[in-house]
């Protein structure tokens, strides 16, 4: 059974979104935070998340999920705020490949702390209440906050439910030629003999 969550209007958050928004693109410290989650890609295996983008370049799409993780955290952000902090009900469903940088950007720590102590604001990110989501889809209420916050979702990025599951089923075929399965959690690639 699953709980109801109770969320503002999407308009409501909307406001607050927009506010936090633009504090955080102000920060003196934002392009510092877009270098180093820039940087990440190669501190990092991910098999399911940014590989589902078309062509995925981690370099020359990096700017793009930037701006669309902003984005989400503000929006996620907003709902803590709106509903006194309520984990749960600000825990909101990303498209797969948004959720992937947001999980870089959670990654930079104390630079966050800082510009969330700077501007009275929570980021919200919590892996555990991440699962008890549905995926993220057109129409649903993250979408219709984002769409009332900043307009059209960049469709890149933001990859429906459906065709998400299809993307990821096409990458299970091609890791499983090479040794790896049940979505990147298990490896078996022959390393061949060590040097020392």
């Amino acid at each position: 059974m699953t709980a109801t969550l109770d969320r503002p209007a999407p308009e409501t958050v909307a406001v607050r979104a927009r506010e936090i928004h633009t504090a955080l693109m102000g920060d003196p410290e934002i392009g510092r935070l877009e270098r180093a989650v820039s940087q990440y890609s190669s501190d990092w295996d991910d098999f399911y998340g940014y590989p589902i983008i078309v062509d995925y370049d981690a370099v020359a799409d990096a700017p793009g999920l930037f701006v669309e993780a902003v984005r989400a955290m503000a929006i996620k952000s907003a709902v803590w705020d709106l509903t006194g902090g309520d984990e749960r009900a600000s825990e909101l469903p990303l498209a797969v490949p948004v959720d992937t940088m947001t999980h870089a950007m959670m990654a930079q720590f104390s630079l966050l702390t800082r510009m969330m102590q700077r501007h009275g604001i929570q980021f919200v990110h919590m892996t555990d209440m991440e699962h008890g989501n549905a995926a993220w889809d057109h129409g649903d209420y993250t979408h219709q906050v984002y769409r009332s916050t900043f307009g059209p979702v960049h469709p890149r990025y933001w990859i429906g439910a459906a065709e998400t599951e299809r993307r990821r089923s096409v990458l299970d075929q091609v890791y499983a030629g090479i040794g790896v399965s049940e979505r990147g959690k298990k490896v078996a690639i022959p390393l061949g003999v060590p040097t020392s």
